[in-house]
Formats: structure tokens, sequence, C-alpha cells
């Protein structure tokens, strides 16, 4: 069954006309790559660092919406090429528009040296939006440490627009520290004042949850 549903989209995706690959901007003026030649479909904001995973489900006339792994709506493409985008400030969607080519979103290969430094600037980027010293630890493996860099830097995302919040400051200050590791699917929880993560590698930049995931994990919901 798994493998039909995966083919079913497959082939509904490919229908989807546009470029495999391009840069487009909403009405309200967000500028985003989106990526379908990959087989998560991947879809990163100009103004953000974060790449967000998302998976394709069917809706009426043939077109497909995209959604976060939250289960939320991100995006929704029409068999002619059209799409739609779907903010906290536009819940009810707004027109996109191609802009122009764009560049794959791949999790790069990355030395023992500078996932160090991606952990040590995700931990001081979180430790100023907290006000407070965060500490961020990993268990990484050969396959898991350029992901464990993307998870940290995603993880810092998440700390920043949770101090953005008017419940912000007791929310973060549930978290003393965040521990990245390696298992076989993708997760966070909360215990103990310890943000556990687990990446998957085997699903590339899908394999970590996103940081939409992570407020949710530390709302307790």
């Amino acid at each position: 069954m798994d493998r039909l549903r995966e083919g079913l989209f497959r082939n509904r995706g490919a229908e989807i006309a546009g470029p495999p690959i391009a840069r487009y901007v909403s009405e309200e003026g967000r500028v985003f790559i989106l990526d379908r030649t990959q087989p998560v479909t991947m879809l990163k904001y100009e103004d953000s660092p974060e790449v967000w995973a998302l998976a394709p489900n069917p809706a009426p006339r043939g077109d497909t919406i995209y959604k976060n792994d939250l289960g939320e709506p991100v995006l929704r493409a029409t068999r002619l090429g059209g799409f739609t985008l779907f903010t906290d400030a536009r819940p009810s969607g707004e027109a996109v528009s191609l802009a122009g080519g764009g560049s794959p979103l791949r999790l790069p290969p990355l030395s023992p040296q500078a996932v160090f430094e991606r952990l040590a600037q995700a931990s001081l980027r979180a430790s100023r939006a907290a006000r407070r010293p965060m500490l961020f630890e990993a268990e990484a493996t050969p396959a898991s440490s350029a992901l464990i860099a993307d998870a940290a830097v995603v993880t810092s995302v998440a700390i920043i627009r949770l101090s953005q919040r008017k419940d912000g400051r007791a929310l973060l200050g549930q978290i003393s520290r965040v521990r990245f590791q390696e298992g076989k699917k993708a997760q966070a929880t909360l215990k103990n004042g310890v943000l556990s993560i687990v990446v998957a590698p085997s699903q590339g930049l899908a394999g970590r949850p996103s940081s939409d995931r992570l407020i949710k994990v530390a709302r307790g919901k």
C-alpha cells in the first residue's frame, strides 16, 4: 500500500506543470525556492535558513497540497502550474508568481570542524534569544553529522520564534539544554529541561523536525 501511495503521488507530482526548481514571490512579498527534483519536495524562504520538507496530498480538481511535518498545508499546486502559499499571516492562502530559477535544496557535506562551528553558532543564537546560556550537545556519526548541524540551525530558528511570542519567556524557561542524536525516525521530546531531537539520516533533510514541530513540543501539544 505504501509503495502504491508513493507511486500515485510521484505520478501526480510529475503531472503538475512548472519548472522542477524555481524561485517564487507571493502577493505579500515573501520569496522562496521550491525544489521538486527530490523524493521529498523542499521549500526555503529567502529570509530564513530553514528548509521545509513537504509531503504531497491529493486535492480536488487534480491539485496537490503540500503539507509540513505537522500535516498543515503550506503550498497548493494546480496541474496547470499555479501555486497558492499558506502562511500564518494569510491562512486562507495567497497567489505566488514565478520569479526566476533556483538552486537545488540539498544537505551539503560538512567537515567535523564545520559541524562543530554550526552547533556553536546555533547555540549562540539560541542563547541570545533566550537571554541565558543554552547548551547544544550532540552524539553525531559521520552519517548524521551534517543533518544534526542542520537540525541545530532549525532549532535556533524555533527558539528565536518562541522568544517572539507573548508566552515565549515561560516556554523557553522549560528548556535548559538541547541534545541531538541519530535514530530511525525524526522526533522531538521535552523532558526535565532537555529538548531531545532525533534525526534520521536516511531521510535527508526530511529526517529532522521542523521549527513548527519544535514549537509545538515546547508548548506541550
